[in-house]
């Protein structure tokens, strides 16, 4: 039952947003004389909380109870979800979607961390696959019943954000888990699950217990392989319009994507064993591939393949990269800091991308006339990607140890 309450901890993580997207389109109609900044307000200052409080999260979690912290931010994730309904004007809005950015930034760490205490070795890398899947499915699953509820009253889209009662009622059977693992500075235990054995013989430089290069490595790599991603459910709906697809033809693709994003973490152990150490070369270069096909085909099908390339490629960088965050310190009771430090990468590429997009086409096409482009542009910057993955293939970031398998 521990283990289920840890689990539930991951439905939550990647809803917030979700809930508003089908009513923007509709602002003007539901609260008149919305502005444009307002629209950009409640779009980016969610997420742009959620980064410092994901930071404070994994700060916290050295001196504070876990479960504490849990079920504090699971509290302020429900009320933000009950406030929703209360909601009468857009400034309503873009306080309660601040507060949901709160709630959320104090959760996210504690969904990977509580596992990486828990387990060690290959059993922590198929829990963190398994929790990679369950955030991804009840994002896929809580898709198609915003899409749903839309139909009816504005406001139904939010009872999304009442979720979060579910790991707060279950958040008792958290107490389970035995103190040495909440803990794993504790005194006397000795090695575990965020020991590094090794990290005496690191070379490189070791400051309050992170492996610096590593700390930096894996932020870096987690914030491209997040921005190539986030690129297909930001544009595929430009692109596939474009193309004359119909609404259902782009929202049964980005189902697909997610879903291609879900599966490898149920079976992470198995495509690690099969694939090796040419895991992360084999990943990145499906990742370019499909991001391929998206750039130059105008076919639903070949859409549909594209996006299971992409989404597949993804669903195995996440948990693997979310294993590597508990080998970059060298004392065991840090193990969700680190991981803050890499999931903020994740929130920060995601409020990146448009400027990061808009940018290069302004320079390479300022008249906007190729829908395409972000595609074209993320394509190069993939197979570059996958260039340094073939190189680096044995550094700390890309190397698969005989442990994983």
């Amino acid at each position: 039952m521990a283990l289920i309450a840890i689990w539930s901890i991951s439905l939550t993580v990647n809803l917030p947003g979700l809930a508003i997207t089908p009513m923007l389109g509709n602002l003007d109609s539901i609260f008149p004389r919305t502005s444009e900044l307002e629209i950009q307000l409640l779009t980016v200052l969610p997420n742009l909380f959620i980064i410092p409080f994901v930071l404070l999260s994994g700060r916290l979690s050295l001196y504070k109870s876990k479960i504490r912290i849990v079920v504090i931010a699971l509290v302020i994730y429900l009320a933000s979800g009950i406030l929703y309904f209360f909601a009468g004007s857009m400034s309503d809005l873009i306080v309660i979607s601040c507060l949901l950015g709160v709630g959320c930034g104090l959760l996210i760490p504690l969904a990977a961390g509580l596992l990486a205490d828990t387990f060690a070795g290959r059993y922590r890398m198929r829990q963190l696959g398994i929790k990679s899947g369950i955030s991804n499915i009840a994002l896929v699953v809580a898709t198609y019943a915003v899409g749903w509820l839309s139909h009816g009253n504005w406001r139904m889209p939010f009872l999304v954000y009442l979720i979060p009662a579910v790991p707060l009622v279950l958040s008792v059977f958290l107490r389970e888990i035995p103190k040495t693992d909440l803990d794993p500075a504790t005194p006397g235990t000795g090695v575990t699950a965020g020991t590094v054995p090794e990290a005496a013989a690191v070379s490189g430089r070791v400051k309050s217990g992170f492996i610096l290069p590593r700390v930096w490595s894996l932020i870096a790599v987690y914030f491209f392989v997040c921005y190539s991603t986030v690129i297909v459910s930001y544009y595929t709906p430009f692109l596939m319009d474009a193309d004359r697809m119909s609404d259902s033809d782009t929202g049964t693709v980005t189902a697909i994507f997610f879903l291609a994003v879900f599966l490898p973490g149920l079976v992470l152990p198995y495509i690690v064993k099969i694939l090796r150490q040419t895991t992360f070369i084999v990943c990145s270069l499906v990742m370019a591939g499909g991001i391929i096909l998206m750039a130059v085909s105008s076919g639903f099908g070949i859409m549909c393949v594209a996006a299971v390339m992409v989404g597949f490629g993804y669903g195995v960088f996440q948990p693997l990269i979310y294993d590597k965050a508990t080998q970059v310190v060298t004392v065991p009771g840090k193990c969700t800091l680190a991981l803050s430090f890499v999931l903020a990468a994740n929130y920060i590429s995601i409020s990146a991308t448009p400027f990061i997009v808009g940018f290069f086409q302004d320079v390479f096409d300022p008249g906007r006339h190729d829908n395409a482009f972000p595609f074209e542009l993320n394509a190069v910057l993939l197979a570059v990607f996958a260039v340094i993955v073939v190189i680096f293939r044995r550094s700390f970031v890309f190397r698969i140890d005989r442990s994983y398998y």
